[in-house]
């Protein structure tokens, strides 16, 4: 089974060596999403909660491009730059995931790119949801 590379201009572009997300089977795997507006390239203003919206905008337009949407995610990795952010970022994405919610795991991390302060990543699953 390929794998299917998927890309949108409505998310930021990669910064690397790496794709927006994979498809394989069933299964769409994204990248990382960190707060960067993709029109202007840089990262949103306003801290945590700020960025961690943009993240989750970045997300659904990676979704959107595999025709999926939150709902169909089945696991999320959240990354923080410090863990005293937990509670405004889980209260932000509780807007976004409903129950059943997907599996996750939240990490503190000692640098994000870009000097962002919060980074997720998620597996998404064509059926689910």
């Amino acid at each position: 089974m390929a794998l299917t590379a998927i890309s949108t201009a409505r998310a930021p572009a990669a910064i690397g060596p790496y794709s927006q997300a994979v498809e394989h089977g069933d299964f769409v795997f994204l990248s990382g999403q960190i707060g960067v507006d993709p029109a202007s390239g840089t990262l949103v203003a306003g801290g945590t909660a700020a960025e961690a919206e943009q993240v989750f905008k970045n997300l659904e337009a990676v979704l959107a491009a595999a025709g999926l949407t939150f709902a169909n995610v089945v696991r999320t990795t959240v990354y923080l730059l410090d863990l005293a952010d937990f509670a405004t970022v889980n209260d932000i994405y509780t807007r976004h995931a409903r129950e059943p919610y997907p599996a996750r795991a939240t990490v503190g991390v000692a640098a994000l790119p870009k000097g962002a302060r919060v980074e997720i990543d998620a597996i998404a699953a064509r059926g689910a949801g």
